[in-house]
């Protein structure tokens, strides 16, 4: 009895550990679009934040719900048309944390 509680136990605290691994990052978000996206400086954005606050959080949340997210990065963002096509779907997630955290109406990032 003792070893299938522990048992339990374990599998339950791994799964738990392993979805929070998976999720999204706010801060993998942004070193993607310190790496991958420093081609928008062309476009006057000169920093993340700047990207981020192009919209306010509700807006954000709004274009990841209807499925116009890369749409919307790619207009804010043209010169980056490539690097969006070649995005994975956690680089979208990270990146959406990313401008969902330093939205318009959000937190001021302290180092761009």
């Amino acid at each position: 009895m003792k070893k299938t509680v522990l048992s339990i136990l374990t599998i339950v605290l791994s799964v738990s550990l392993f979805t929070t691994t998976a999720s999204a990052d706010v801060n993998k978000g942004q070193k993607y679009y310190l790496k991958k996206l420093k081609i928008c400086k062309k476009d006057g954005l000169q920093y993340g934040s700047l990207f981020a606050a192009k919209y306010d959080r509700a807006s954000w949340e709004s274009f990841k719900e209807e499925e116009k997210l890369i749409d919307t990065w790619k207009e804010l963002c043209p010169s980056g048309v490539e690097k969006f096509d070649e995005m994975k779907p956690r680089h979208i997630e990270n990146l959406y944390d990313f401008v969902w955290e330093f939205a318009s109406d959000g937190e001021v990032p302290s180092c761009d």
